[in-house]
């Protein structure tokens, strides 16, 4: 009796904390997803850590060279300053200009009524989910008298000839500028309006009775640290976005670009990878871009984490 009575209770507190059978069962469900997690996440990392090591041209067989790579990347590679300082400007404006307005945008549109609010969540989100977008941007900053810019100036007598606006180092930065901001917003837009729906109202009255008196002070003391893990997410995803900018700088103003003055990391890593197959090279490069986005996320983390304090 009392040995049953014993079993009775190890089972109902394995019940409670979660027994092994159930931690199996857990297991095996999340099993398809740590298996490709893993093999495309994971693996890709790993082996791009190891190849940036070797000397590896995808015909041969790797062959280790110990830091070669990296000492020829910072003081070999006359190009490699010009591309990082291009990434670091993008980053630097887009991420941060990009983040607060998606954040803005959705806190405005957060106000207004269910319609109008779905609508023009709708437009914002729109131009991460389009494929050609940058055709848009071709043709209005396109380099003949057809291009609608050109033409605006020109009828307007601002201009006697076209600009060539993707050829031009003044203005193919600023331009490229406008058009990472205009796709990156999407998805921290619709996470941001996702988290300000899910504040709980209950907050407010809380801390209007604490003595909040202002929207200012409602956003820094409720809004925001009640949507901190949104906050993260959206940071993560643009800094993600704004490191990794390359199809636009490609697909506006071509690779390379006029003398180098909007290739970034991305540009020059597929071109070392996929034209030159110096694949040891390009993983160099890619785990240095890693190693940034790491960093910079690590300092955004506690950035985010001080809100509200």
């Amino acid at each position: 009796m009392i040995n049953l009575e014993g079993k009775i209770i190890v089972k109902l507190k394995r019940s409670k904390f979660g027994g092994n059978s159930e931690i199996r069962t857990g297991m095996i469900m999340l099993s398809p997803f740590l298996i490709l997690f893993f093999v495309f996440t994971i693996l890709p990392i790993l082996s791009s850590i190891v190849l940036s090591f070797t000397t590896y041209d995808m015909i041969a067989a790797p062959k280790f060279n110990g830091f070669a790579n990296y000492i020829k990347m910072f003081s070999a590679d006359d190009m490699f300053p010009k591309v990082l300082r291009n990434t670091l400007v993008l980053a630097i404006i887009t991420g941060p200009i990009g983040y607060i307005l998606s954040f803005l945008l959705a806190w405005m549109i957060n106000e207004l009524n269910r319609g109008m609010r779905t609508v023009l969540s709708f437009l914002f989100y729109a131009p991460a989910l389009s494929t050609n977008v940058y055709f848009i941007w071709q043709v209005l900053f396109s380099g003949d008298s057809y291009g609608y810019i050109n033409s605006a100036l020109l009828s307007l007598g601002f201009i006697s000839e076209p600009i060539q606006w993707f050829k031009d180092a003044n203005y193919v930065m600023v331009i490229v500028i406008v058009v990472q901001l205009w796709m990156s917003m999407g998805i921290s837009f619709l996470a941001n309006i996702s988290g300000l729906q899910n504040v709980n109202p209950e907050m407010y009255e809380a801390g209007c009775i604490d003595g909040i008196r202002n929207r200012w002070a409602e956003l820094w003391y409720i809004t925001l640290p009640s949507m901190k893990s949104i906050l993260l997410f959206g940071a993560v995803m643009q800094i993600q976005s704004s490191f990794s900018i390359g199809s636009v700088v490609t697909a506006l103003a071509g690779f390379p670009s006029v003398n180098y003055s909007v290739d970034t990391l991305v540009t020059m890593l597929m071109d070392v990878g996929t034209s030159r197959y110096e694949m040891g090279y390009a993983s160099a490069m890619s785990v240095f871009l890693f190693a940034l986005m790491a960093v910079t996320r690590v300092v955004v983390g506690k950035l985010v984490d001080s809100i509200g304090k």
